[in-house]
């Protein structure tokens, strides 16, 4: 089957219009990617916009720029933008204990002692947490039934994070740092603050204010869904109910269907639903400083490491600011992003950028895991915009 290259451009500057096309087009005809819609801004103005590809193969329906894509991690830096306008509106303190809300969510240290989680220490990754997709088989995530967001439908919040307080912490509260279900805490938080589904305290502080409709912990338009597909031998294969792909020495465990069950929590770290346009939307707000949704002051500190320099163990060059990790030094990230860049990703196949020095905003969505999120098409991605400015 031949894959439309060319569903729907709209060129900017040619020099970069050129890169990234050769980008998206090496990665359909290689078949690293089933879809994809890319777009990018600079200065404030959209200066490419592309959807390619199949949004689904089996049933040939073409990639459109108003796709919806399941998010999963890209859901962290709007459930963050969402919490920090709870901090600038008084109820919520980056140094209140976690247990002001959530009071028998009391996971305890390796050695059994207690430990004291703060809500900076969820935004940062640095609670203690992790997540199950990382832990071996028989590890005690697994063993405790814990949901990593993506999976198990019907489950309740309080339900998942019962099991997810029964597992000890991998270690004390701000002395390291590990992804993790820190962000389905908050997201737990934020329902107890707000009397109310996190979806609702999301729309309210962030997609209402900038007018968006299309990002939610649900699916507004089914037709304009994604089906998801996940990198194989000779092409991406289609997600089945569940699918259990590897990563790292762990796997993650799909369930696109999720989404659908109303009865499914909210997660705060991999819950949403929402269009490239959207998410755009989002990071150019951020970029230009909060307005109308946060102050630039706040925005200044969520885009400044505050993990205290321990991802920089795992991932050199990088850090972890509030919702996204952060370009400290690119030479020896190796990167070809600004220092200060920030940047996140999700695994049904998302990668996002804002470099601020640059003035430039670029989204990537697509529907394969898990090179959309860290494959070949991001590195020629990236290259290409860079080569161009």
């Amino acid at each position: 089957m031949s894959l439309p290259l060319e569903n729907s451009a709209r060129p900017g500057d040619g020099s970069l219009a050129e890169g990234v096309d050769a980008a998206i087009n090496s990665a359909l005809v290689d078949k690293r990617l089933v879809g994809t819609v890319v777009l990018i801004a600079r200065d404030g103005e959209l200066v490419y916009t592309r959807a390619a590809g199949l949004a689904d193969r089996e049933n040939k329906v073409a990639m459109r720029e108003d796709a919806i894509f399941r998010l999963a991690s890209i859901t962290k830096p709007i459930v963050t933008i969402a919490a920090m306008r709870l901090v600038e509106q008084g109820h919520i303190g980056l140094d209140d204990p976690i247990t002001k809300w959530l009071p028998d969510f009391r996971p305890r240290l390796p050695d059994g002692g207690e430990a004291t989680i703060l809500i900076r220490h969820l935004l940062t990754h640095t609670s203690g947490l992790g997540y199950t997709f990382a832990e071996e088989q028989d590890g005690p995530y697994h063993r405790a039934g814990v949901s990593d967001g993506l999976d198990t439908p019907g489950r309740s919040v309080a339900d998942n994070l019962k099991r997810l307080a029964s597992a000890p912490l991998l270690f004390a509260p701000g002395e390291n740092w590990r992804y993790s279900l820190a962000m389905d805490v908050l997201g737990g938080i934020i329902e107890k603050e707000t009397g109310g589904a996190l979806g609702d305290a999301v729309a309210k502080l962030v997609m209402k204010p900038l007018g968006l409709s299309d990002t939610a912990f649900s699916v507004r338009d089914r037709n304009r869904l994604t089906a998801n597909y996940v990198n194989g031998t000779p092409e991406p294969q289609r997600m089945a109910e569940e699918a259990l792909v590897p990563i790292f020495d762990g796997m993650i465990r799909f369930v696109p269907d999720r989404i659908f069950d109303p009865a499914s929590y909210h997660s705060g770290g991999a819950g949403m639903a929402g269009t490239a346009s959207d998410i755009l939307a989002i990071l150019e707000t951020i970029r230009k400083g909060g307005a109308p949704l946060l102050s630039t002051d706040t925005v200044k500190t969520m885009m400044a490491d505050q993990a205290g320099g321990h991802m920089d163990a795992q991932q050199a060059g990088f850090g972890f600011g509030y919702g996204w990790s952060i370009v400290r030094d690119p030479v020896v990230a190796q990167v070809p992003f600004s220092a200060g860049t920030i940047k996140w990703g999700g695994v049904y196949g998302h990668s996002w950028f804002v470099d601020r020095e640059k003035g430039l905003t670029v989204v990537a969505l697509t529907n394969t895991a898990l090179e959309g999120m860290w494959g070949q098409f991001t590195t020629d991605l990236a290259k290409a915009v860079y080569a161009a400015i």
